[in-house]
């Protein structure tokens, strides 16, 4: 179970990665603007919100990858601390998603099943 737990985890983490670059990166890209449905208007105006949202995504799974790391080096304790923040903090964004925009529950359902997945799985692992 922890070996799959630890492979949800760093899904999750690749994940937010993209999310990032998204929306730290690509934010007024057309692409981009289509996936999250905003015009050029809005996504010029809001560009220096998506640009900070992108660097928590980035940070939450730099911890996780951190954490993962430790895990595998043998500090099952910090890298189960750091892993379960990581993949808790992308969980309960996504449930904050859901409960805020129900109209995003999508949105939140692909930022939120591979971290729910990772803390079951670890869960049940430790």
């Amino acid at each position: 179970m922890l070996v799959a737990g630890l492979i949800f985890a760093a899904l999750a983490a690749v994940l937010h990665v993209y999310i990032f670059v998204l929306e730290s990166l690509r934010w007024t890209a057309p692409r981009t603007r289509a996936a999250f449905g905003t015009t050029a208007e809005e996504a010029e105006t809001t560009k220096p919100l998506a640009f900070n949202q992108g660097f928590y995504n980035l940070f939450l799974a730099i911890v996780t990858a951190v954490g993962i790391g430790a895990i595998t080096l043998g500090n099952r304790a910090v890298g189960a601390a750091l892993v379960f923040a990581g993949v808790g903090s992308m969980a309960a964004a996504a449930l904050v998603l859901v409960a805020s925009s129900p109209d995003k529950a999508r949105a939140a359902a692909v930022q939120g099943t591979l971290p729910l997945l990772a803390i079951i799985l670890l869960a049940l692992g430790r």
